[in-house]
């Protein structure tokens, strides 16, 4: 309940601080009308900033989802994490932030299947940049009102707990927090547009920006959408490179509307051998776990889930990682690159499951 009043807090006061919100908000990712729900066609007062590249041939049957996971390749993922910490800074106040979201459109863009939208808000006159990446279910693969599903990671940085630290000068390269979920999302942006064939709703892969305000980006985001939302589930990945003593994440779900959620991504881990161990359920319930799965949550009663290696407190599993948003966040220590490839593997293989069945949740 804490945690919920915190947030009813924040989104009183983010309605107040974001200039111009009703007319900034009113896009939404592209979805094929025969799928998405007639309430959640986009209004278009932002005008996306790339169009879907041509559609690729589809595979005359799907590929089973084992096989889909062995298409996440390690070696893509540490290339994206290197380009995308090698601007120096992910903050919006820094230089890096443009060069951040130019490297984001390019690779986005070049997806044949991939539908690009760069939608801008502003929080305390800051320019915010989310970024969404719509893979739409080949025409009539489609089930009507399955609504849609969403994958996110933010992909601002931070590095204030270094002291004297600049946010308008200073490197802030966050490696782990959180170019590891960004790269997961570039690859899984490219493996679901070879597979439309197989899907039954539209997966938006959402880089949301302002994560580091407290969520901002994707509280906007989730203030833009209609009523009711069109999308029927959310899974948030993020930090999750650095641990040297276990292949650990924490499970974070948001209230009993997201147990049904937590169950799948539990049952994904076992049934394709993941082997993420330990795989810790975690409740919400403080600001302790605020990512950006929360304002899908725990205000908009979206089933909602994080995954997210433990990055407070010491315990067998976890020796606690004391370089996260300080300028010390670099790709050296990105410690446990196989733990890194699992979290993918997990996330994907969940999201799979559900958007094939066209899953309510």
């Amino acid at each position: 309940m804490r945690a919920f009043a915190v947030l009813l807090a924040i989104l009183f006061v983010a309605c107040d601080a974001i200039p111009g919100r009703v007319a900034t908000f009113t896009s939404s990712p592209t979805a094929v009308t025969s799928v998405a729900p007639a309430t959640a066609t986009p209004t278009a007062s932002v005008t996306p900033t790339a169009t879907p590249s041509p559609s690729p041939t589809p595979s005359p049957s799907p590929k089973p989802i084992a096989e889909m996971l062995a298409q996440i390749d390690a070696e893509k993922l540490d290339g994206h994490l290197r380009a995308l910490t090698g601007v120096q800074s992910r903050h919006p106040l820094h230089p890096g932030h443009a060069k951040a979201v130019a490297y984001l459109m390019e690779q986005l863009s070049a997806i044949p299947g991939v539908a690009v939208q760069d939608i801008p808000t502003s929080y305390n006159g800051v320019r915010l940049d989310n970024i969404f990446a719509t893979i739409n279910p080949l025409a009539g693969s489609g089930t009507a009102g399955a609504g849609w599903g969403m994958i996110c990671a933010h992909y601002d940085s931070t590095a204030n707990r270094t002291r004297g630290w600049n946010p308008a000068t200073d490197p802030a390269p966050g490696a782990d927090d959180n170019a590891t979920g960004t790269a997961a999302l570039l690859e899984y942006a490219r493996i679901l547009a070879a597979d439309r064939a197989s899907l039954r709703m539209p997966i938006v892969l959402a880089f949301f920006d302002g994560e580091e305000y407290f969520f901002k980006g994707s509280l906007a985001y989730l203030q833009s959408l209609p009523t009711p939302t069109p999308y029927r589930w959310v899974i948030n990945i993020d930090m999750v490179g650095f641990n040297p003593l276990a292949d650990r994440l924490d499970l974070v779900y948001y209230t009993a509307k997201s147990a049904a959620l937590r169950d799948r991504v539990k049952e994904a881990n076992q049934r394709y051998q993941i082997g993420i161990s330990p795989l810790v359920e975690q409740l919400a319930t403080s600001d302790a776990f605020i990512l950006d799965a929360a304002p899908f949550g725990l205000v908009g009663g979206i089933p909602s889930v994080a995954l997210v290696q433990r990055y407070g407190e010491i315990d067998g599993t976890f020796p606690g990682n004391f370089t996260f948003h300080t300028v010390n966040d670099t790709p050296d220590k990105i410690t446990n690159k196989r733990l890194w490839l699992k979290a993918a593997k997990l996330t994907l293989a969940t999201a799979l499951e559900l958007a094939r069945g066209g899953a309510q949740l």
